[in-house]
């Protein structure tokens, strides 16, 4: 069975990757088009605080290749305050809104909150039985129900198999061992739960978000059971999804880019990732010019 590893960002509106991911002077419109030339996907976070227009959806489509995926999250009225429940009508105006965008639909993301443990699997199971199956989709959760190891963490998996739905791995691991150094660090502390690890792949396109911290160098240390995961998973015939963040996320391609390379190094069969935009845009300037000397 043919496998194919996506990597890809939290988002890809980031004005602070223009010179590196993105050519200097690249506008917002220029973003998406520049972002997909180097990755194979994006999480869609958005989604999760307010819906795009038809309008936006429309353009998104147009301004990718039909291999690029869009995992966007179920909106947080869906999943936090309704908690799945008395949500169908918000559910099928979601998934009928990003519709267009057709083959480019990666699994949409069900991000579960901390207070949806054991007790709300039946919720989570009449949820999930009424979903569209023309559609993917990967569950995250966040309960410590849901990593016992046990009947509920099996339970977990039972339904997910049974729908064929994936489970997205949340790694936190990095971000919690690192210094409170700067703002962005502290909040993404305070804001994201540390969990246990899982490398579990429950479906046939297995989702990681992997947080590490605003120095790339730190996730080393923490990429290596990605490294042996990822290479297991496709040497199965699986097509992973796998999304990197930091907490500023001011480099996650960069950290995106050094899991790649260390796949490479350890044999995983992955293409080579094109090169960034705006690297490329600095490597073909002209050196300046040689300061005339006075004398």
């Amino acid at each position: 069975m043919t496998s194919t590893l996506r990597m890809g960002c939290p988002v890809w509106a980031c004005a602070d990757w223009r010179g590196a991911l993105y050519t200097r002077g690249a506008e917002r419109k220029d973003y998406l088009t520049q972002y997909a030339q180097v990755f194979g996907c994006v999480e869609g976070n958005s989604t999760f605080y307010a819906l795009p227009s038809s309008a936006a959806v429309a353009r998104w489509r147009d301004e990718t290749p039909e291999s690029f995926r869009f995992c966007f999250k179920f909106p947080s009225h869906i999943s936090h305050r309704s908690m799945l429940r008395n949500c169908g009508i918000e559910t099928s105006e979601f998934l009928k809104l990003m519709a267009p965008l057709g083959p480019r639909l990666g699994p949409f993301m069900l991000q579960l909150g901390p207070r949806f443990g054991a007790m709300h699997l039946d919720v989570l199971r009449a949820f999930l039985r009424q979903l569209p199956g023309e559609f993917e989709y990967a569950v995250e959760v966040r309960h410590p129900d849901f990593f016992d190891q046990g009947a509920n963490e099996a339970a977990l998996h039972e339904l997910l198999r049974e729908r064929s739905i994936d489970r997205c791995l949340f790694d936190t691991r990095c971000v919690h061992a690192g210094a409170r150094l700067d703002s962005s660090t502290e909040q993404a502390q305070s804001r994201k739960p540390a969990l246990p690890l899982r490398t579990q792949a429950v479906g046939r396109r297995p989702m990681v978000r992997f947080v590490g911290q605003n120095q790339v160098a730190a996730a080393d240390d923490y990429l290596g059971v990605w490294v042996d995961t990822l290479s297991q998973w496709l040497a199965a015939g699986l097509s992973p999804y796998f999304f990197t963040h930091t907490p500023d996320d001011r480099h996650a391609p960069q950290l995106a880019r050094r899991l790649h390379q260390r796949l490479q190094d350890a044999g995983a069969e992955v293409p080579d990732l094109p090169a960034f935009a705006g690297e490329q845009e600095q490597q073909r300037a002209p050196a300046p010019a040689a300061q005339l000397s006075l004398f």
